[in-house]
């Protein structure tokens, strides 16, 4: 007879999932009600809220997707990408690859605008593609690449799209609750995160937040939406406040306790307390790699203080190094993907994972397996 999975400790400080609070596994664990119990649709509501303030934004339509931030970003592009539009999509990483491969799969003409992996998005090269591109639609960027550790100027990025009249998708998977993030003041349209990085929550939910610019070009579509599921004319029923809500799917009631409450936490210290906790963990970890010789991916005015990328050292078997410290230290760093595969190893530092003592240990544990 099979026994009943019980999981290692691990301490993780990869580029995701991070560490998750006794009191979010608490949360998990009370008692299952339905999704759409008078007492569910309260949760929601305040869900809602709270999502508006780690977004810093009005919207009324900011919400979680009952899925992981793969399907968040889905949601963006099925809902706002039309047969034939023009997108210009940035890529500078592993992500802003999966932009591009939402764009071709929605129908959608893409322009790429390319920058070397480890360096942010270029503000110029989108302005040129733009000046190229004047009848562009939409513009898709990663805020933060989880693949590198770089971080883009969103704002800026926000306004050349505003100038040319264009909607704004990004992705702030790992930036929501780590780093600052000002969805309205940018004059961002679109934005899908994950629930799993700096808010500290598990795995499978995708917090995402639509302008009334990007409603309106949803509104105004003449094309039906390839995904039944992710059609936000249809979810709107369920997570739409006035009136009665409609039935579109079973949401994940127990995640989303754990939602709620990574959400109040998040409250409890405060927005920019978060952001300068991450900024500060992110320092000191960075003294003490570099006082070991390790050397940074990005550069440090485009660093993410969340998502520490390191070469590996010449001659040092990164996966072997990687399988020690997860063995005999139960400490999960993350490999690099893609085009820096083998090269790096990524060091998270999110939501609960940002602390001292794991740095403290995880430091202790490079210097116990390196060379």
């Amino acid at each position: 007879m099979t026994a009943s999975f019980i999981p290692p400790k691990r301490i993780l400080m990869g580029p995701g999932p991070s560490d998750v609070p006794q009191r979010i596994l608490d949360a998990m664990a009370r008692p299952t009600i339905g999704h759409l119990d008078p007492a569910f649709v309260d949760l929601m509501e305040q869900i809602k809220s709270m999502l508006r303030m780690a977004f810093q934004t009005g919207n009324a339509l900011t919400f979680p997707v009952s899925a992981p931030g793969s399907a968040g970003m889905e949601m963006c592009f099925v809902n706002l990408v039309e047969p034939g539009d023009k997108v210009i999509v940035c890529r500078n990483g592993v992500f802003g690859g999966r932009m591009l491969e939402n764009v071709k799969r929605t129908g959608g003409v893409p322009v790429v605008v390319d920058d070397a992996w480890g360096t942010p998005v270029d503000p110029q090269k989108v302005r040129d593609a733009f000046k190229a591109n004047p009848d562009a639609k939409v513009l898709a960027f990663v805020h933060a690449e989880t693949s590198t550790g770089a971080q883009s100027d969103a704002e800026t990025l926000g306004k050349i799209a505003q100038e040319f009249d264009a909607l704004t998708i990004m992705d702030c998977v790992t930036s929501l609750g780590g780093t600052p993030l000002y969805m309205d003041k940018w004059g961002i349209d679109a934005v899908y995160s994950g629930s799993q990085k700096c808010l500290s929550c598990t795995p499978g939910l995708s917090p995402v937040s639509f302008s009334e610019r990007a409603i309106n070009r949803i509104k105004a579509r003449t094309t039906t939406v390839q995904s039944w599921f992710l059609d936000l004319n249809l979810v709107l029923g369920y997570w739409q406040s006035a009136g009665k809500r409609t039935y579109h799917h079973t949401a994940p009631v127990n995640p989303m306790y754990g939602l709620h409450e990574a959400l109040v936490i998040l409250e409890e210290e405060g927005l920019e307390n978060a952001w300068a906790r991450h900024r500060t963990m992110h320092e000191k970890l960075k003294a003490g790699l570099e006082s070991m010789g390790l050397k940074y991916v990005v550069e440090a005015s485009a660093r993410l203080p969340q998502l520490n990328s390191i070469y590996v050292p010449e001659g040092v078997d990164e996966a072997a190094i990687r399988t020690r410290l997860l063995n005999e230290f139960n400490l999960e760093i993350g490999a690099g993907l893609g085009d820096m595969s083998g090269k790096i190893w990524r060091i998270g530092l999110m939501g609960y994972s940002a602390k001292q003592e794991n740095v403290d240990y995880c430091l202790k544990a490079l210097k116990a397996c390196l060379p």
